[in-house]
């Protein structure tokens, strides 16, 4: 997927989250509302950052109810202050809360990705680094957790193992060599007539200088090597391939990584540990006489 619209796997994940959510059905709403009952909402920010995911929110309101009205506020991967409208909402209220939960765990997730992607975007600014996400997502939330990279001005790294071939250090180490892997590598793809991107994972100016002996891959990642080793192995590789610096680099220590030279830097925490954005969504009040 790289234009990252709505299809039919992110309905799939949706109605199964919306399944996991009701099971049989939702008691509260049915004793109180009858079916023809309709209502209205505001989604809301809660506290600043950028808003990512109202394409996902609106899927999962218009899967519980098609008759829905769905109405944005504010446009996925802008940014928004506490108590900014970011939607609205109309149809069938058993529908809206039905669907409620399901649209804001999505929303304020992603947006909390876009939102810390955003941060390490920006504290690179003007450098030739680029952010680049990982496959450390939540199981089944891939799509949306790197299309909230995306909305965060981020890119994605592969999306799945067969995007790409990247050799790791536990291939290396089962492989018993850089070398033998990526040549195991380069067989496999002449034998099944693949064109695939190779990427070698390095952790050392020892592996980095094998790598380069080797040859035949298009990017090298540098594993957690203390900034002024990024340099050197930056200046050893000489721009003759892409350059990617991994490894427990932070918001404090991102721009450093940049200015070394590399062409990414990947970052697992903009999945792993963002902190979801606080959004709530707000039924108007109905005057009963």
């Amino acid at each position: 997927m790289t234009d990252w619209q709505v299809d039919s796997r992110m309905t799939r994940v949706i109605e199964f989250a919306l399944l996991e959510d009701s099971g049989l059905g939702d008691p509260t709403s049915e004793a109180i509302f009858p079916e023809d009952h309709r209502g209205s909402g505001t989604i809301l920010l809660k506290e600043a950052g950028i808003v990512a995911g109202l394409q996902a929110a609106q899927l999962t309101f218009q899967i519980c109810d098609p008759g829905i009205h769905f109405e944005t506020l504010l446009a996925d991967g802008q940014s928004g202050l506490p108590g900014n409208a970011v939607a609205n909402v109309a149809g069938e209220t058993r529908a809206l809360l039905r669907a409620e939960r399901v649209a804001l765990n999505l929303l304020q997730r992603m947006s909390g990705i876009a939102t810390l992607t955003s941060r390490y975007v920006d504290a690179i600014a003007g450098t030739r680094a680029r952010i680049t996400d990982t496959r450390k997502t939540a199981p089944g939330l891939r799509m949306f957790d790197k299309w909230a990279v995306q909305l965060g001005g981020g890119v994605n790294h592969r999306f799945g193992l067969d995007d790409m071939i990247l050799i790791k250090d536990n291939h290396i180490a089962a492989a018993g060599g850089l070398t033998r892997a990526l040549q195991f590598c380069h067989d496999y793809l002449e034998a099944r007539q693949l064109s695939l991107p190779i990427e070698l994972e390095t952790g050392s100016l020892q592996e980095v200088e094998e790598a380069l002996r080797c040859g035949g891959f298009q990017r090298i990642m540098l594993d957690n090597f203390p900034l002024e080793l990024l340099r050197k192995a930056v200046e050893m590789i000489g721009g003759e391939y892409e350059v990617e610096a991994s490894g427990g680099i932070t918001l404090d220590t991102v721009r450093s990584c940049a200015e070394t030279g590399v062409d990414f830097i990947s970052i697992g925490a903009l999945t792993h540990s963002a902190k979801s954005l606080d959004m709530s969504l707000d039924l108007a009040p109905v005057h009963v006489p």
